[in-house]
C-alpha cells in the first residue's frame, strides 16, 4: 500500500490513487479482525500461565507493553489518517500516515517477537530468589539479542512473502476473469517484485535462524532433521519418511525413506560454519558428548541434578530466611547461582521428557522450505513473463498464483509449529517447562475456553473471509 501511494504521490496519476484505496480496504478487514483475536492471547498469561507470568512477568511484560504503548498506538493513530483523511489532509501527510501504519505494525511484530526470542534464548536478567523472580538487568541485551533479531527479521519477512501471495493472486483472479485489467497489471507487477525480494531475502533469514537455533537450541535442530546420532560432516534432509517405532532408546532405524540434499555436509557448515563440525543428535543430547575442542556438553542425568540442587537451594533458602539464618541462606544461594542455568531440569522426570515432538517437528520445517522455494519460484515466473508482456495468456500461472494463497499462511503457520514445537518442553529455555508454568485450572475449564474460543474464531474467520471476497469481487470501480 505505502508503494503504491509513494507512486501515486510522485507521479500525480488518480489511478495509482485507486490501486492503493483497495488494497487499503483489503487491509482494514483483516486488521480488524486480527485487533479483535489477537488481545485474547494477552488475558491468557493471567488465566492459563499465571505462573509463568509470575515468574518472568517483569521481563516478559516489558516489551509487550511498549508493544501496547509505542507500536499498537502509533499504526491504530495513524490508520484512521490512511482510511479516512485522503480529502482531510495533503497528499504528503497522507503518504507519510500510510508508511507510518507499517512502520508501527512492524514494531508490533518487533516487541512480541522480543518477547518471544527471550523465551528461546533467556539472558539480561537476574533471578531474585526473594521474590522467586526473573528480574531484567540489561534491556538492551534483551532487545538486541542475536536470536530476537534473526527472529524479527524473519518473521516480518514472511509477512511481506503473504503480503505479496495476496496480492499476486487476487490480481491473477482479476487477469483471469478479465476484469479490471490496468489495475490488475499494476497491482501483480507490484507484488510480484516485491515478493521475489522478500523471498530472497527470507532464504538470508532463515540461514541465520537456523545458526542461532543450531548454537541455542540443539535439540530443537535435531528434531527438524530427524537426527538421532550426531556425527561429523552432517548433510541435511531434503525430504524423507519418519519411522513412526523410531524412539531415542531403541535401535530402529529413523527413516522409512529419505534424500539428501546434494551438497555434502551441508548441515554441519549452515549450523556451525565448518563442513567438518560435529552436529549432535538427540541421544547425544540425552547421553552427553565433547566437542573437539574439548568441551564437555553434560547428559540429562547430570542437568537433571543441577537442577534438582537448584530448585531444593532455592527451597532451602528461602527457609532459612524465614527464620533468620543469613549465613545459611547465603549459602544455599551460592548453591542455587551455580545451578541455576539448569534450573528447569529439576521437573523434568525422565529424558524422554527433553524431546520434543519430532515428527510434527521435522515435517513442519520441511514444509514450510518446500513452500518458500514453491513461493520464490512462482514470484520469478510471474516476474518473467511481466517482463516479457504476455502474463495475462499464462493461465497456468495465473491459477497457481490464485490457488497458493491459502499456502502462504500455512507457510506462516508452520514456521511456528516449528518455533514453538520445536523447544518443547519448555516455556522458558532450560529454566521453565511448559508443565510449570500453568495455572492451577481444570482441564474442564481450559477444555471449555477452548471449544468457545474455536468457535468465536472460526466464525469470524467465515465472516472475514465472505466480507473479504464480496469485497474483491466488487471490483476497483466500486
Amino acid at each position: 500500500m505505502a508503494i503504491m501511494e509513494t507512486i501515486y504521490v510522485k507521479t500525480g496519476k488518480e489511478e495509482w490513487k485507486t490501486t492503493a484505496k483497495f488494497w487499503m480496504t483489503l487491509f482494514g478487514i483483516n486488521f480488524a479482525c486480527g485487533v479483535a483475536t489477537g488481545i485474547i492471547l494477552e488475558f491468557q498469561f493471567g488465566t492459563n500461565w499465571s505462573n509463568y507470568s509470575w515468574f518472568v512477568g517483569d521481563i516478559f511484560g516489558a516489551p509487550l507493553a511498549i508493544e501496547g504503548m509505542l507500536a499498537f498506538f502509533l499504526e491504530a493513530t495513524f490508520i484512521s489518517i490512511m482510511f479516512f483523511g485522503w480529502t482531510k489532509v495533503s497528499k504528503g501527510f497522507h503518504l507519510a500516515s500510510t508508511w507510518l501504519v507499517m512502520i508501527g505494525a512492524t514494531f508490533s511484530a518487533l516487541w512480541i517477537l522480543v518477547a518471544n526470542a527471550w523465551m528461546q534464548f533467556p539472558i539480561g536478567m537476574e533471578f531474585n530468589p526473594d521474590a522467586a523472580r526473573n528480574e531484567m538487568v540489561d534491556f538492551w541485551a534483551i532487545l538486541f539479542s542475536p536470536v530476537a533479531i534473526n527472529k524479527f527479521s524473519h518473521t516480518v519477512l514472511s509477512g511481506w512473502v503473504l503480503g505479496a501471495l495476496f496480492v499476486v493472486g487476487v490480481s491473477a483472479w482479476f487477469i483471469l476473469k478479465k476484469k479490471d485489467l490496468a489495475f490488475a497489471m499494476r497491482s501483480i507487477k507490484i507484488g510480484a517484485v516485491f515478493g521475489l525480494v522478500a523471498s530472497v531475502l527470507i532464504i538470508w533469514t532463515g540461514d541465520g535462524s537456523a545458526y542461532q537455533v543450531s548454537q541455542k537450541q540443539p535439540m530443537k535442530l535435531a528434531a527438524m532433521e530427524g537426527l538421532y546420532e550426531g556425527k561429523e560432516g552432517v548433510n541435511i534432509v531434503a525430504m524423507g519418511l519418519l519411522n513412526p517405532a523410531k524412539q531415542y532408546d531403541n535401535e530402529e532405524e529413523v527413516f522409512i525413506m529419505k534424500m539428501d540434499v546434494p551438497i555434502p555436509k551441508l548441515l554441519s557448515f549452515l549450523g556451525y560454519r565448518d563442513f567438518n563440525a560435529f552436529v549432535p543428535g538427540i541421544n547425544d543430547i540425552i547421553d552427553g558428548y565433547t566437542l573437539s575442542d574439548g568441551t564437555v556438553v553434560p547428559s540429562f542425568a547430570e542437568r537433571q541434578a543441577s537442577g534438582k540442587s537448584a530448585v531444593q537451594a532455592l527451597a532451602d533458602y528461602r527457609e532459612a530466611k524465614e527464620v533468620g539464618n543469613d549465613s545459611l541462606a547465603v549459602m544455599h544461594k551460592a548453591t542455587l547461582d551455580e545451578n541455576y542455568h539448569n534450573f528447569g531440569y529439576g521437573y523434568l522426570e525422565k529424558p524422554a521428557d527433553l524431546i520434543p515432538n519430532v515428527a510434527l517437528t521435522f515435517y513442519a520445517f520441511h514444509f514450510m522450505v518446500a513452500l518458500g522455494l514453491l513461493f520464490l519460484v512462482v514470484f520469478a515466473a510471474v516476474c518473467f513473463f511481466i517482463w516479457q508482456k504476455n502474463i495475462e495468456k499464462q493461465r497456468w500461472l495465473l491459477w497457481i498464483a490464485l490457488l497458493i494463497i491459502p499456502l502462504g499462511y500455512l507457510a506462516g503457520e508452520l514456521g511456528w509449529v516449528v518455533s514453538e514445537v520445536g523447544r518443547q518442553p519448555w516455556a522458558i529455555q532450560n529454566i521453565l517447562p511448559v508443565s510449570v508454568s500453568v495455572s492451577a485450572v481444570s482441564a474442564a475449564s481450559v477444555k471449555t475456553t477452548f471449544f468457545l474460543f474455536l468457535f468465536l474464531f472460526s466464525t469470524l474467520l467465515v465472516a472475514e473471509i465472505r466480507i473479504m471476497v464480496k469485497q474483491i469481487q466488487k471490483g476497483v470501480e466500486d
